[in-house]
């Protein structure tokens, strides 16, 4: 907790009463203006603690009205009554006063964000912009002048619009950030720096208008409100503007690029009528009024939510106290209101876990009020050391923060509740005494007959006795810390420590060397005093004789501690043999662990909080459940205070908060997650945790640690609620009297103690008890349980066995429990932890202990760190906690959700609470049985409740209870709403009515009914009816149990059908032993599963109809006897088709064969796959692929070409199954099966057969032909084929190119080939070649001819005289040549001679087929011939063509 000390302003003799004040937002500099009765106005600065800057007063005939600080330099704008502007520097009192602009009153002075620009305005509504330079000096006449004829009432600047943080860009691309690096790069877009400040600023008027002056100081009207404007605020997340008017309308504008402005929200905000309203407005859009009420309003216009604040009687505010004034310090997070009582109100903002800041009013703590006397009509925070200066009307008062001082000693402790106050409680004899000192106490320090204290500049001593406080002495002394020693007082001034008398008097120097520094902290702990220096080095002093001797020799810790800045606090223990240290790391932040130092040893370990371990290599219990359970408690966390036991020099304490807010500018104390850790520290053993638990609630920090307590101060105004006997008790005496200084006090308590874990109910008990049970804690700790046990064994009090076991729940430790509950004699516990051993959690077990020592709050937190929420269920219901029993089992144990239910409306009915238990049980789905037991002694709610369900199963229930109170019309009635059709049934046979009761049996279809009524006719010897019934309820034995006693054939047969095989076999027999209806057996036979009788007694009585049905039955897996006798009998009757497939059936494949060729019946696919044998245990391979090759022969007879090649391939024999597919003709299945089978035979027999196809018009059956010759190695036909190809090419195209390409690719193909004809071979070689010699000649001369036809001419000429120049060349084309050759040359005479002598040697050709149709009819024209016959021998020479092709084929 903070107190705050006011310091009253040095005012000169002549100032009068205070009307202004504000302080410059850096510097501790407050200006104060302050009005006579005379009219005569004066400014006064002042320093931090109010001291009076001379230099700097300003005093003329006229009212100061406006008072502006520069933002940044220390100079003041002050407006005067009289229209005069002039600015004040401090500290030298230099003034400048601004031209003479202004005639009427000044209204309002504002500077830009940078103090470049100064906006002064006044009553008329004159205003006038000034250029300011860097020092803050005025520059020249008024850069503008606007006058707007209106009082000018406020004005803001309007921020900068946001350009790149230059040093943020830097040091992002110091740590490698390219695009930052970019960005200040040439390649980089250019840097967008945006202006320095905002100058465009808007201003406002009293007859409601707003006016937007541009940075070129251009004026227009912006908007326009009804009421004078009271206050301006800028939105810059919204980009908005917000107006307030003197009615308190709050409007809000957005404003547009182009500068209009639009309005999209309007409220009336809250106050008092007729009061002066103080308004403030924060960064994060907090909107904060006040106006003379006992409460503040805040708006949060963010988050459109809005809430009051008010004072508390319990903390010293009085009824009818109202807030005059109000200010914010956005640094501390702190709102302070001025009283009219002279209070100042301080409410802090405390960090609640898991929510976010300014959420709502509950975040608001409302701290002790500071009195100032009089009434507040001011108030203000400034400067970078946010100071309040408040004006009480008065005078005015500087408040300075500083952290409440406390000390604990002896049984004695101090805490301050005011600036010169101090609260003492003795926990010895349970009396408080007050302590009002004259000046302020900025230290305490407390022994059993002594309380110290000091402001720095004055060290005051008091005599302790009893409850009585006298004075011992007083004396100056500038020391920030004091300790006490027995009469001894030790102060610090530079390079030494003092030991004084209580009366200031120095009885001896304790000196340090320069190297060592100057002494800034002190601790004592029994007769040891621990001294830390501003060089980071400590010494530890021994105080037990009279003069005090050096126990150590300085110890420099920054050799020792990496990134050591400062000491923060040093402590020793009890017997001078270790120093715990709290430090400040070089970057000002407190550090995360805490660091001791062994004296006898020399060295130096820590703890670290972060982590939540201590030193690597330092001893620790090795205990994985507890850290485990402790683990998330430590980690993450900073250590702020720390203290050893007064008496124990193992036990150490330490008080810890978050990571996250050991920074913070708030006190850590007002964090809500505050952790007290305890640790042992030993030589031997080094550091062990030995507990860690949540400071409790309304308890403000750690004080000390005195075994078997902790001490703390305690909050103001509030109550623990845990707080019991622990506290000290607040009554006095009735007969004391006050002395000086000191009185009884009536206050409530702030000094709290709380029991360690292991002493809780053990507080009184004697000091060899609590040496055992500390012995007892350390030797757990540790592990040694020998030693512990030692501890402990002369220890006979149940409450002290009892103590152990609940530390036993704290350290998880199930094997000292068990000895504990045996000394403690508790039965029922060791069999409960007996039976907890079962879950494999040992949190499980560990909680089942906690509830049976009545620790229920750490079985909860065991159950849920373990998350057993199945037993944290049970617990709670155990427990009675119901609702959290509920809330558990929905959330996480769903599966026992309905069990929940079920014993929560059990519990509420053991309670009375019939009404709610009903809802549960249905909640559980039990409450068709549940709800009529419950409610059957209250008829009438139970009917009630039956018809409000229309549940069918407590209709049934309601009915069967009417149905025994004899009540049958309604029994009925019910049962028919319940559909229990049974029931029904049942109760009007009762009552005699046979024909409902059968009409209800026919219509519904119940079988339970109608086997019912079944029954009932077969007992009134209806058998025609029971059979009926019998058959509805499907209870076919019973129907034909009737129909074979009373001789009902005709029925039998239908119901035996019906029903099972048993029953079946049954009426067979009984048919056969009668020997009527024969076929019917037969059919019941074979219904029933047995064939084999079937067919035997069918073939006996030739029942060959039955028998014929029987056959189709039959499969592979009957009896291959059965098989064949059916098929000899379909053989003998013609039905060869069901023959074949019985014989297949019975795995008689080449008898099904034989009857298919012989009655040539068709294989289909279906019966081929049946006759092919898969498993080789029918047949051998060999039979197999005799089977198969007999099945595809048949295919091929039958012309179904594709199951046969099937078939083939499936006996592995290829060619058949390719000469199978050949005949089907088709192409890709032929193309493909070559590819797959992949043999030479296969390939040849494939080229083959594509030879047959239109090869010439499709090249890709061209290039399979000549690819599957290749693969099939048959070079002679692949030459063959060539031939084929060249032949084509000069028959079909006279291409005789194309044709000389394919004889010598055939040429080359004959010579891979091997001769196995005796020579032929070679013959045929040599007959290509001169083909080809013949080919070359005539393709040289067509090409030779454009070049020269002569010489063409003559080759042509010569090869005509080749013998055997045809086939080779055809004789028509050498002919055509030379004809077309002399037609061109106009030899047409000759022309006619070569077409005569080719009509010679080729009578039956037709000559157009070798002589263009031009070259003819040239000839025609030329030689007046006609050349007829032409087209009748062309008809003949094709009908002969296809005469030959028909011979050929």
């Amino acid at each position: 907790m903070a107190v705050y000390f006011d310091h009253r302003i040095e005012a000169p003799e002549s100032s009068a009463v205070p009307s202004h004040l504000t302080w410059h937002s850096a510097l501790p500099v407050l200006a104060v203006a302050s009005s006579s009765p005379t009219n005569e106005g004066n400014v006064d600065l002042y320093l931090q603690q109010g001291e009076y800057v001379e230099s700097c007063h300003v005093g003329r005939a006229h009212q100061p009205r406006v008072l502006r600080w520069h933002p940044t330099k220390p100079v003041l704008a002050l407006g005067w009554e009289n229209g005069e502007v002039m600015l004040l520097t401090h500290p030298s009192g230099d003034q400048t006063v601004l031209p003479n602009t202004h005639t009427a009153s000044i209204t309002l002075l504002e500077w830009s964000s940078s103090g470049s620009r100064l906006v002064t305005g006044d009553q008329t509504g004159g205003l006038a912009v000034w250029k300011v330079d860097a020092r803050g000096r005025l520059q020249g006449n008024h850069l503008v002048k606007h006058e707007y004829n209106k009082p000018l009432t406020c004005c803001i600047f309007k921020p900068a619009a946001p350009g790149d943080d230059v040093a943020m860009l830097a040091r992002a691309s110091v740590s490698g950030d390219e695009s930052a690096l970019d960005m200040f790069s040439w390649k980089g877009a250019p840097l967008k720096m945006g202006p320095q400040e905002g100058l465009a600023f808007y201003v406002a008027t009293a007859d409601g208008k707003v006016h937007s002056v541009d940075e070129r100081c251009k004026t227009n009207t912006l908007l326009s409100v009804e009421g004078a404007i009271k206050k301006l605020f800028y939105l810059i997340k919204r980009e908005a503007l917000a107006v307030i008017t003197e009615t308190l309308m709050l409007s809000q504008y957005t404003l547009g690029p182009e500068g209009g402005a639009q309005e999209y929200m309007k409220v009336k905000l809250s106050s008092k009528t007729g009061q002066n309203v103080d308004i403030v407005w924060t960064e994060n859009s907090l909107l904060i009024t006040v106006s003379g009420e006992h409460v503040i309003r805040l708006w949060d216009l963010e988050r459109d939510d809005n809430y009051v604040l008010s004072l508390d009687e319990s903390l010293g505010f009085e009824r009818g106290e109202m807030i005059n004034c109000v200010s914010y310090c956005a640094a501390k997070e702190i709102l302070a209101g001025g009283t009219s009582h002279g209070r100042i109100a301080i409410w802090r903002m405390v960090a609640q876990p898991g929510s976010s800041k300014g959420d709502t009013s509950g975040q608001w703590k409302l701290q002790t009020p500071t009195e100032i006397g009089g009434n507040v009509t001011q108030i203000q925070w400034g400067s970078s050391l946010n100071l309040l200066a408040a004006n009480n009307s008065n005078t005015v008062l500087i408040l300075c923060e500083h952290v409440m001082s406390a000390h604990f000693g002896q049984q004695v402790a101090a805490v301050q509740l005011t600036p010169t106050q101090l609260s003492i409680t003795q926990f010895n004899t349970g009396a408080q005494l007050a302590l009002q000192s004259d000046t302020h106490i900025k230290g305490v320090c407390v022994t059993k007959e002594s309380v110290t204290v000091w402001n720095g500049k004055q060290v005051t001593g008091y005599e302790l006795s009893g409850t009585v406080l006298r004075s011992t002495g007083e004396f100056p002394c500038d020391s920030h810390v004091v300790a006490v020693h027995g009469e001894n007082l030790y102060t610090v001034e530079p390079n030494r420590v003092q030991i004084r008398t209580p009366q200031g008097t120095v009885k001896q120097l304790l000196t340090f060397s320069k190297a060592e520094g100057n002494p800034v902290l002190l601790s004592v702990c029994q007769s040891y005093l621990v001294v830390g220096t501003d060089t980071a080095h400590i010494r530890v002093f021994d105080l037990s004789r009279r003069d005090a001797k050096a126990h150590c020799s300085a110890k420099n810790l920054a050799d020792q501690i990496a990134s050591l800045g400062a000491l923060r606090s040093v402590k020793c223990n009890a017997n001078g043999s270790q120093v715990s240290i709290l430090i400040s790391q070089v970057n000002g932040r407190p550090d995360h662990k805490v660091y001791f130092y062994d004296v006898e040893m020399d060295t130096v370990t820590h703890f670290d909080f972060f982590v939540g371990r201590p030193t690597s290599g330092i001893s620790q219990c090795e205990d994985s459940e507890r850290q485990q359970f402790q683990g998330t408690e430590l980690s993450g966390r900073c250590p702020v205070s720390h203290f050893w036991d007064e008496s124990e020099p193992r036990l150490f304490v330490c008080e810890t908060v978050p990571i996250s807010s050991e920074s913070s500018s708030t006190s850590s104390v007002d964090m809500a997650d505050v952790s007290v850790v305890t640790l042992f520290c030993t030589q031997e053993h080094g550091l062990l945790l030995q507990d860690c638990y949540p400071k409790p609630a309304g308890l403000q920090a750690l004080l000390a640690l005195d075994v078997p307590y902790y001490y703390f101060s305690c909050k103001p105004g509030e109550r623990d609620p845990g707080l019991t006997e622990v506290s000290a008790t607040t009554s006095a005496p009735p007969n004391q009297t006050q002395p000086l200084k000191g009185a009884p006090v009536q206050f409530p308590n702030m000094v709290s103690r709380r029991a360690l874990r292991e002493f809780v109910g053990l507080e009184t008990c004697e000091k060899a008890t609590r040496d055992a049970m500390l012995n007892f804690s350390f030797y757990l700790t540790i592990g040694d349980m020998d030693e512990a046990f030692k501890a402990i064994k002369l220890i006979k009090s149940e409450a002290v066995w009892e103590n152990m076991a609940r530390m036993c729940v704290k350290t998880c430790r199930l094997d000292v429990a068990r000895v504990c509950l045996g000394n403690m004699g508790n039965a029922r516990a060791a069999k409960a932890l007996k039976e907890a051993e079962a879950e494999p959690e040992p949190e499980a077990q560990v909680a089942m202990l906690a509830i049976q020592l009545g620790m229920l709050e750490d079985a909860e937190k065991l159950y849920k760190c373990c998350q057993r929420y199945d037993l944290l269920n049970n617990f709670y219901q155990a427990s009675g906690q119901w609702q959290q029993a509920l809330e558990t089992a929905e959330s996480n144990d769903r599966i026992h959700l309905r069990t929940t239910f079920y014993n929560y409306a059990k519990y509420l009915e053991s309670m009375g609470n019939k009404t709610l238990a009903l809802v549960y049980y249905e909640n559980s789905d039990t409450h068709r049985a549940e709800v009529p037991r419950m409610l059957q002694d209250d008829t009438s709610s139970l009917e009630i409740y039956v018809n409000k369900m229309k549940d069918k199963n407590i209709y049934k229930w309601w009915a069967q209870y009417l149905e025994s109170q004899s009540d049958m019309d309604s029994a009925l009635h019910f049962y028919e709403c319940a559909q229990d059709y049974l029931s029904l049934v049942r109760v009007h046979c009762y009552m005699g009515n046979i024909q409902k009761a059968s009409a209800i049996a026919n219509d519904t279809g119940d079988r339970a009914a109608s086997y019912h009524l079944a029954r009932h006719y077969e007992g009134h010897d209806d058998i025609k009816q029971a059979v009926h019934f019998y058959t509805r309820a499907q209870a076919y034995n019973n129907a034909i149990r009737l129909c074979k006693e009373n001789g009902l054939d005709d029925q039998l047969m239908n119901l035996a059908l019906l029903s099972n095989p048993e029953d079946m076999m049954e009426a067979a027999c009984y048919y056969e032993e009668k020997g009527t209806h024969m076929d019917r057996a037969v059919t019941l036979y074979h219904k029933a599963g047995y064939v084999s009788k079937a067919l035997e007694l069918a073939f006996s009585t030739q029942q060959f109809s039955v028998l014929q049905l029987i056959a189709e039955d039959l499969n592979e897996n009957s009896d291959p006897a059965l098989l064949a006798r059916c098929s000899d009998f379909f053989i003998t009757h013609s039905q060869y088709e069901k023959a074949v497939e019985l014989l297949v059936a019975a795995k008689k494949y080449h008898q099904a064969l034989e009857l298919c060729v012989t009655q040539n019946l068709t294989i289909t696919e279906e019966l081929a796959e049946r006759m092919t044998v898969t498993d080789s245990k029918d047949l051998s391979e060999d039979a197999r692929k005799e089977v198969l090759e007999k099945i595809a022969d048949c295919c091929m007879r039958q012309g179904n070409y594709h199951l046969a090649t099937k078939k083939y391939t499936q006996a592995g024999n290829k060619l058949k199954a390719m000469r199978a597919l050949l005949k089907s003709g088709d192409t890709e299945k032929i193309v493909f099966f070559a590819n797959v089978c992949r043999q030479k035979e296969i390939f040849i027999m494939a080229a083959n057969y594509l030879q047959s196809l239109d090869w010439r018009n499709n090249p890709e059956i061209l290039k399979t032909i000549i690819g599957f010759y290749t693969k099939g190695r048959a070079p002679d036909l692949l030459a063959g084929f060539y031939e084929a190809c060249a032949q084509v090419e000069i028959d079909d195209y006279q291409n005789y190119e194309k044709a000389l390409d394919a004889l010598t690719e055939a040429a080359k193909c004959l010579l891979k080939a091997k001769d196995s004809s005796g020579g032929q071979q070679e013959a045929r070689v040599a007959d290509l070649q001169h083909k080809v010699s013949l080919i070359k000649k005539f393709v040289h001369a067509r090409r030779l001819y454009p070049e020269n036809a002569d010489e063409a001419v003559r080759l042509c000429e010569a090869l005509l005289e080749e013998p055997e120049l045809d086939p080779a060349v055809r004789i028509g084309d050498a002919f055509g040549f030379l004809v077309e050759h002399h037609c061109q040359q106009g030899n047409l005479e000759v022309a006619y001679r070569k077409l005569e002598e080719l009509q010679k040697r080729l009578p039956s050709q037709n000559v157009r087929y070798y002589i263009s149709q031009a070259s003819l009819e040239a000839l025609q024209r030329g030689m007046g011939v006609s050349i007829d016959g032409d087209d009748h021998r062309q008809t003949v020479k094709e009908e002969d063509e296809v005469e030959e092709d028909l011979n050929l084929s």
